[in-house]
């Protein structure tokens, strides 16, 4: 298996909470879809295998026009694409471009939903309103998009879990395939983390945000959905395979401004900034740099990734790619976690209790190597 990640830095506006790269110029569109063919043509075989899933994110890959769409779309192999998805904004969604998405290869669509309060929506500046997002979903459905992901967000400042389960229980009555939900953060350099430093808004309490995650975590496993890794929730089959080989360390290329690639043994991240991006890839150059794994780095990054799923980590895989101390180094410093009922040793696997899930950052961090 193999995937291939597409970044779409375009956005009409930027929400206040976001820190990927992304920019509003809106000119340079056709010029960047472009330098995404030719740099996929530049790195034909970083891959040794045709992707088995592709994932278009951003930024809001739901601003480029049809033509562009199609353009991107014939410079890939999607030979043995077992899944194709795409990010869109709610209001981006007219009758005319759920069309344009329907005639397309794409299995699935991730929608950014967030919340469905319109005061929340208009603290974040998105662009949408709630109903926006119940016509949007229709759209889709009506055009055979029977796959559709949407993103929420918790721990909304002043929040209340009533008014989290309210979120909740909207998003139920759309039913997603998938459903992902993320605690608001405040990552430093966001027009959302100067608000917090300047007073502007104050941050949710962590029980308040534990309570929340609970509840989430609660009603959505009795509505039937598989809670497969730490955010993420799906209907029987319909887990997230893109990201679910992020998590099982398969490797990926990205291509586009920013976008990072994994082959096994190293990570390559291109430069973010889309003027250098397009200029050297014209020039038939990658502007990208690189980070040989050790062996530590591998251990530590399969222990962080397997840990937020639900299979856990598997300790025969750790013995298999490490070696056997490796392994029982982890079980024995997984102990006191097991004994304090927030892991569990089920077979060959470590797996996060439902009351170690809150703590998993901290959990593995301490069964990391130094």
């Amino acid at each position: 298996m193999a995937g291939l990640y597409i970044h779409i830095p375009f956005c009409k506006s930027r929400c206040i909470y976001c820190g990927f790269y992304s920019t509003t110029r809106r000119h340079d569109t056709m010029r960047y879809i472009r330098a995404l063919c030719r740099e996929m043509d530049l790195r034909r075989g970083y891959i040794s295998e045709p992707p088995t899933t592709i994932y278009i994110g951003g930024g809001t890959p739901s601003q480029l026009p049809e033509g562009q769409l199609h353009a991107l779309f014939g410079a890939m192999d999607i030979s043995r694409a077992e899944e194709i998805t795409m990010e869109c904004n709610p209001d981006d969604i007219t009758p005319e471009y759920a069309r344009s998405i329907g005639e397309l290869p794409i299995s699935r669509v991730s929608m950014g939903v967030q919340t469905f309060s319109d005061n929340r929506l208009r603290l974040l500046r998105r662009r949408h309103d709630a109903a926006e997002v119940h016509r949007a979903v229709d759209l889709l459905r009506r055009e055979g998009i029977g796959n559709v992901s949407i993103d929420l967000i918790y721990g909304f400042p002043g929040e209340t879990v009533e008014q989290w389960l309210g979120d909740v229980n909207r998003a139920l009555e759309l039913r997603p395939e998938h459903i992902s939900a993320y605690c608001l953060s405040f990552e430093e350099g966001t027009p959302l983390y100067a608000m917090l430093k300047e007073g502007q808004v104050g941050e949710c309490g962590e029980e308040s945000c534990r309570a929340m995650y609970f509840a989430l975590v609660d009603k959505l496993t009795a509505a039937g959905y598989e809670h497969y890794e730490i955010s993420n929730f799906a209907l029987p089959g319909r887990r997230s395979r893109h990201n679910s080989g992020y998590w099982r360390s398969v490797p990926y290329m990205g291509v586009g401004a920013a976008a990072h690639s994994f082959d096994g043994d190293s990570r390559q991240w291109n430069v973010a900034d889309i003027d250098e991006y397009m200029d050297c890839v014209e020039r038939g150059a990658v502007p990208m740099e690189r980070e040989t794994l050790g062996t530590a780095t591998r251990y530590n990054d399969t222990v962080m990734l397997s840990l937020r799923t639900v299979e856990g980590i598997d300790l025969e895989a750790i013995a298999a790619d490490f070696g056997q101390g490796y392994a029982e180094m982890c079980k024995k410093q997984a102990a006191r976690y097991a004994e304090g009922g927030l892991l569990e040793l089920s077979g060959n696997s470590l797996r996060l209790t439902h009351k170690g899930i809150f703590v998993s950052d901290m959990i593995a961090s301490d069964l990391m190597l130094v």
